[in-house]
């Protein structure tokens, strides 16, 4: 309790400051808030209480930020990589220095326990280290040698992008998306979630802080209907880089059309994970629980489907059951937290209309399945399980984005396979046996673009990072990132040896 009241009484002094004044915008190197603007009120979804007011961005608010990083782009690209290695590791040492805040900050704004916002900036400054120290050899290409002529190719980055972040983990995506668009050299316009906007002001006050030159970094807050599809079609902005609902990547792929921009998603996923048998089962145990229930069950990632084999489901869910049950709900800084509030009322009612959804399908709610009363007026609810369930139910089909597992039977590697496949996402998934070769059947077969075995999600920066089919475009992650901030194009040098075609002679 003593933390508890520490960790509140530290958050309210952080956050006095956006309490007192209206959060403008980042442009051209300064905090803005234009005359005359539309604002809206950001709640705190612990107890739904004010934490202040935002600045509702326009077309012209997005129109003058995305012209300020057009103007930065030409001094900002022909700085060396080794300067720009220089500023982002300045950029790193400041997140880890402002590290209380933004992990107190975020998990008021977002309501994300405090025991997971605690890595946040440590993610977050570890995500702009390792671009800071890829940007030197981010123009490097290949050479390509043939009998008479040799081929090589560079990069360079692609202009002003759009990065377009969402709310449930917001710092540390937006500095995923966004290191690499620096390290390539690209500047950037970046539209934070309406929901959890703090934290992306921390990030914008930061980069002035590391010294970024003007233009090269701005943060436009407000709506997607509004300041995103005005991003989206802005003609400067040559890409746009978004983690997001799929709905909203196709919104997005419409909006930048006519411009031809570049996109990259990572949208919404259904994600299975397949026990077996011969799993171990306490790991196996706690890798369920774990990759569903943290940060709420409000992860792209979180593995939301447990399709589970016949012949261990009994002692498995019931073993499921009584870890659910124990789950410590409640305020998102205290540090006993495991489940804290959802993000919005809006979303909250949106995954308690999942309850009535189950029973009306055929499934058995084990367990939650409630708001939390007790706990107030935040969004609490009960981390729920459902059994008894079958793929064709919409509570196995649509993501629902909480702290809710849905539970299917199978008794064949067949039958386990079909049913991972059997959904229009594509994100990653999750394998647990102890068969080598059954791991790395499975593993090639599902449909997914990331796949863990025998592990929980586990991160690696150089890895790709990305979905396959209504989960997303494009991949995330070391060289990857420079694939899509970065054009790359290709010289052929003659060796003065080949025959050249005659014509007209």
């Amino acid at each position: 309790m003593r933390e508890f009241e520490s960790n509140l009484e530290a958050a309210n002094k952080y956050l006095k400051r956006f309490s007192s004044n209206i959060t403008g915008h980042y442009i051209n190197g300064e905090v803005t808030v234009p005359a005359g603007c539309r604002t809206f009120e950001n709640t705190t979804p612990n107890d739904q209480s004010p934490l202040g007011e935002i600045v509702e961005g326009s077309v012209e608010d997005v129109d003058t930020a995305c012209m300020a990083a057009k103007h930065a782009f030409e001094e900002w690209r022909e700085l060396a990589g080794p300067a720009r290695r220089k500023l982002l590791h300045h950029f790193a040492d400041l997140i880890e220095a402002r590290a209380e805040e933004i992990a107190l900050v975020e998990s008021m704004d977002c309501g994300q326990p405090i025991r997971f916002m605690k890595q946040a900036a440590i993610r977050g400054a570890a995500n702009f280290r390792f671009f800071a120290d890829k940007a030197a050899e981010a123009r490097n290409g290949l050479a390509l040698h043939q009998d008479e002529h040799t081929n090589y190719t560079i990069r360079s980055p692609i202009g002003p992008v759009g990065i377009i972040t969402p709310w449930n983990t917001p710092f540390m995506l937006s500095t995923w998306k966004i290191a690499p668009a620096l390290a390539a050299g690209c500047t950037v316009v970046h539209k934070p979630a309406e929901l959890s906007p703090l934290s992306a002001m921390l990030l914008a006050e930061i980069s002035q802080e590391a010294g970024l030159p003007a233009g090269v970094w701005n943060t436009v807050n407000g709506f997607g209907e509004v300041a995103g599809k005005a991003l989206s079609e802005h003609p400067a902005v040559k890409a746009i880089a978004l983690v997001g609902e799929t709905a909203t990547g196709s919104h997005i792929m419409r909006q930048g059309a006519d411009t031809l921009k570049r996109i990259h998603f990572e949208l919404g996923g259904k994600n299975p994970v397949i026990v077996f048998d011969d799993a171990d089962f306490e790991r196996a145990l706690d890798a369920v629980v774990f990759m569903i229930y943290s940060l709420n069950g409000q992860r792209c990632t979180s593995s939301s489907r447990l399709i589970i084999q016949n012949s261990l489901a009994d002692k498995f869910i019931t073993a499921l059951q009584e870890r659910v049950k124990a789950l410590r709900v409640g305020h998102s800084l205290d540090p006993e937290t495991e489940v804290g509030p959802l993000i919005h009322t809006g979303h909250f009612n949106k995954v308690m209309s999942y309850m009535d959804a189950a029973r009306e399908g055929g499934a058995t709610v084990a367990v939650g399945g409630t708001r939390r009363e007790d706990l107030g007026a935040g969004n609490f609810v009960s981390p729920t399980l459902f059994t008894n369930a079958d793929n064709s139910m919409r509570i196995a089909r649509e993501e629902i984005f909480g702290p809710v597992l849905t539970a299917i039977g199978f008794d064949t590697e067949q039958e386990a396979l079909a049913i991972a496949n059997d959904t229009p996402y594509g994100l990653s998934g999750y394998i647990w046996t102890s068969d080598v070769g059954r791991a790395l059947r499975i593993a090639n077969q599902v449909e997914a673009g990331m796949l863990w075995v025998n592990s929980e999600n586990n991160r690696n920066l150089p890895s790709p990072f990305g979905g396959t089919k209504m989960s997303g475009i494009g991949r995330d992650g070391g060289d990857y990132s420079f694939d899509f901030y970065m054009e790359t194009k290709n010289v052929c040098i003659a060796h003065d040896t080949h025959r050249v075609p005659v014509l007209g002679r």
